[in-house]
């Protein structure tokens, strides 16, 4: 297994152990984006039940889907700079990886609401652990020279498993219920889905504990403390750079969430059905997945803020455009383009971050941006569920202030990390 992940690993041009967590990251996401769809429809059944609290039951999902971002978002930092004092990136994916597998066998016997919220918010706890320990040990793992390439394989391989969960989490319900070939038991479609979860958790689990080991240069850095820079002192700029590209990545996640829980006003704006709602949704993660890497590796050559300015200076119109569009067709350009947007932004801002971040404080550094985006994702659907009925197009108003905000941020709080890189060339230059 070792050879082959390192021949594989060559063909990506980035360490094997970044392949291999890249692959543990994408066998996980399948399980955890699962969950995104079946929970709704689990709270929807007669399975679960118990007091509401006056809460109606969109309400309820609602509540339940977001505690994930939340809490896992609120953790993050913390457990980044924990690793940092440890000096163990891998002990603290192992962690996080053990309790989202645990979780996921918990759903079997939830049999209330309140219950299915508190496994939701242990497994946003559990994913707080491996986010911030295996970005940084990505970043470890990389150079300056090969940083963006290293970040953009691991986010497409990580998108790879998030966008493939929702496209058969809800055929692996309705098909239900199914009987085991072993003894004839018959398990219901909600309990082969948990089940499906919680086996991709433990491969994940089994693929780090077998093909990742912490990098040499990782030590423990005792001094790492919760706080987080806001002033550049001393520096050229005023914001601390990671700051910057925490705020910048945090607008940017509440841009092109936007557009993920307003489903039926899209539905009846442009006169569609579900069907065209699911691939303009996915246009997004399918420019991510495509142009992670390629752009991760460009701005190893052309540099870093090249990349994160016209990234976010995209992010503006392509975040407009969806609340005036006239035809699916064009809400799925846009969308498609807001992918493009995206891509420019994430994978080299983890990069230029990363270059930023000293000996034993990657998890705290890359965790500001992870922790950012993570808010981001909560936030965005909660506010175009508060502002999509003062009319269509004020969501995604909304999020174009935001991108612009952001834009202008970086391009003025953001200096270039890689002292010698090319010029960006241009569509038709030699």
């Amino acid at each position: 297994m070792r050879n082959l992940g390192r021949r594989v690993a060559a063909q990506f041009a980035v360490d094997r152990r970044v392949l291999a967590l890249a692959f543990a990251r994408m066998a996980d996401g399948i399980g955890n984006s699962f969950l995104v769809i079946v929970i709704p429809l689990y709270v929807a059944s007669d399975v679960v039940g118990g007091p509401t609290f006056g809460l109606a039951e969109s309400m309820i999902i609602g509540i339940i889907l977001s505690i994930f971002g939340f809490l896992n978002s609120s953790f993050q930092p913390l457990t980044g700079r924990f690793s940092d004092r440890a000096g163990k990136r891998k002990l603290f994916v192992l962690i996080g990886l053990a309790g989202l597998a645990t979780m996921n066998v918990a759903y079997l016997f939830a049999e209330s609401y309140l219950s299915l919220l508190v496994i939701r918010g242990l497994q946003g706890i559990s994913v707080a652990f491996i986010i911030p320990a295996s970005v940084a040990l990505v970043n470890e793992l990389a150079t300056t020279d090969d940083r963006g390439g290293n970040m953009g394989v691991y986010n497409t391989f990580r998108l790879i498993g998030f966008g493939a969960g929702p496209v058969v989490a809800g055929a692996v319900v309705n098909a239900g219920p199914y009987t085991l070939p072993i003894g004839g038991l018959s398990i219901s479609g909600f309990d082969a889905a948990f089940y499906i979860a919680a086996i991709t958790a433990i491969i994940s689990f089994l693929l780090v504990t077998v093909l990742i080991t912490d990098p040499e240069s990782t030590r423990a850095n005792a001094s790492a403390d919760l706080a987080i820079p806001v002033w550049d002192r001393p520096g050229p700029n005023l914001l601390n750079p990671i700051f910057t590209l925490g705020v910048a990545s945090l607008f940017m996640a509440t841009a092109i969430a936007l557009f993920a829980t307003i489903q039926p006003q899209v539905n009846t704006h442009l006169e569609q059905g579900a069907t065209w709602f699911g691939l303009q949704f996915a246009a997004f993660i399918v420019a991510q997945i495509l142009l992670q890497t390629p752009i991760g590796r460009a701005c190893d050559r052309y540099g870093r803020r090249p990349f994160i300015v016209v990234g976010m200076g995209l992010l503006i119109p392509t975040t407009l455009a969806q609340g005036y569009v006239p035809t699916s067709e064009t809400m799925f350009v846009a969308r498609l383009l807001q992918g493009i947007a995206g891509a420019m932004v994430f994978a080299p801002s983890l990069a230029l971050a990363g270059d930023l971040a000293g000996e034993g404080e990657s998890g705290s550094k890359l965790s500001v941006l992870t922790m950012a985006f993570g808010f981001g994702i909560a936030i965005g659907p909660l506010s175009s569920g508060a502002l999509v009925g003062y009319g269509f197009e004020v969501p995604f108003i909304f999020g174009t202030v935001l991108a612009v905000i952001g834009t202008v941020l970086v391009y003025t709080q953001i200096e270039e990390t890689l002292e010698q890189t090319q010029p960006v060339p241009f569509v038709g230059s030699d």
